[in-house]
């Protein structure tokens, strides 16, 4: 058992984060003498903590989930398929309760670098859940991922299977789907939801709670992310292009931030968009630079609105040869 640390009249034991009140109920003194009689009320305070890995093919809804879940927009949502690039942890507190999600690029198979790294982000989450949250497109007529499939029936850690975009098919439909994962996932429990209207996302957190073991935060209590201010900028700008740019463009994109400095309540930020090839480079900036500039007016707009500031933006664009197969530039550019 750790040292007890007081506070007034409270002692915390860290290791079973159970609350002990001192209540003061009589002193009585005789000459030089006190006596103290205390009554001890130990209250078992349980915390919940753990992590909750959200997994799935391309444009399941997995980001859109997690911002769902979060009431933060943390994770960049397109239609195009490889929106996340990333692992991103969205960190869910209440007062009993911490919820660390990590959202994860689709499921694919990968055809060159770039591609590779993102699915060592994905190996990465299988390994470190207390909970699943495996997200299934039910208008996807593509068959599913098998190397999920098999990844979740033979891990030992909770399942819950949300069938997403509901409101996009009908009743028979849906129960025949139901039917169909309860034969290939049995251990799941099987959800039905709707991330982008918000349907049904009310009961997963207390399911999730349900299934999380008793522990302490990882995390602060006040930090909802592990990212830093840079990589929100970097996925702001690239979310932008992936609007507003078509083909493989946006695919070839990837943006640094080299500045981030804040002045008189002001951020003041410069950004370099990286492409692997000068045709691309004069696609990105577009004539008289009309496609780049509306790339930094609609970043700045969200960037003001996630950081509570106003933001001075600029942005470059600069050639880096084929970076998506080159292990170095993947390296500089996080992708480990």
């Amino acid at each position: 058992m750790t040292k007890p640390v007081k506070t007034s009249s409270e002692m915390f034991y860290k290791d079973k984060i159970t609350l002990f009140f001192l209540l003061n109920i009589e002193i009585n003194c005789k000459d030089q003498f006190c006596f103290t009689n205390f009554a001890v009320r130990n209250i078992i305070f349980m915390h919940k903590a753990g992590f909750v890995n959200i997994v799935g093919k391309p444009n399941a809804g997995k980001s859109t989930l997690l911002n769902q879940l979060m009431g933060e927009k943390l994770a960049i949502v397109t239609q195009k398929a490889q929106t996340t690039r990333h692992r991103i942890f969205g960190i869910y507190n209440e007062e009993d309760l911490q919820i660390v999600f990590s959202d994860t690029p689709g499921v694919l198979d990968p055809k060159y670098g770039l591609q590779e790294k993102m699915m060592d982000f994905v190996k990465d989450s299988l390994q470190d859940a207390d909970v699943f949250l495996f997200i299934v497109d039910v208008t996807d007529k593509a068959e599913p991922s098998e190397f999920l499939i098999d990844k979740l029936n033979k891990i030992p850690v909770p399942v819950l299977l949300l069938l997403n975009k509901v409101d996009q098919t009908d009743q028979a439909g849906l129960e025949a789907l139901v039917e169909t994962w309860h034969n290939r996932i049995p251990k799941a429990e099987i959800l039905p939801i709707s991330a982008l209207n918000a349907f049904n996302t009310e009961i997963i957190l207390p399911k999730i709670k349900s299934l999380l073991p008793e522990n302490p935060p990882y995390y602060d209590k006040d930090q909802f992310t592990d990212k830093p201010e840079r990589f929100f900028v970097n996925e702001a700008i690239r979310e932008k292009i992936l609007l507003n740019y078509d083909k493989e463009i946006p695919y070839s994109v990837e943006v640094v931030t080299e500045q981030f400095k804040e002045k008189e309540g002001i951020i003041f930020i410069d950004s370099i968009i990286y492409v692997e090839r000068d045709t691309q480079k004069g696609i990105i900036i577009g004539h008289k630079g009309e496609a780049i500039k509306k790339v930094g007016t609609d970043a700045r707009l969200d960037l003001e609105k996630f950081f509570s500031k106003k933001i001075h933006l600029n942005l470059f664009v600069k050639v880096k040869k084929d970076w998506r197969k080159n292990d170095r530039d993947l390296k500089n550019f996080g992708y480990r």
